[in-house]
């Protein structure tokens, strides 16, 4: 027996997902604020792409430390 899950017979693979970027920035910017409806969040597991998840993540990870950086520098002369 396997411990691994059962694959659906309609599942669509990572690569071939076409969610749009607005989608995917809007899933990106809820998950940082730590609020998603588990439903919505269910919903984008199937819609989009992880390797768009994980490019817009880290864009949105680089601007939040380049504003954080730019806020210490704009304080601390």
């Amino acid at each position: 027996m396997s411990d691994m899950p059962a694959i659906a017979d309609d599942a669509v693979p990572a690569g071939s997902r076409k969610g749009s970027l607005p989608q995917t920035v809007k899933a990106v910017a809820w998950a940082f604020l730590g609020i998603r409806k588990n439903s919505d969040y269910q919903s984008d597991l199937g819609k989009l792409n992880p390797f768009h998840l994980i490019a817009v993540a880290l864009v949105g990870v680089a601007l939040f430390v380049g504003g954080l950086i730019a806020l210490v520098h704009w304080i601390v002369p």
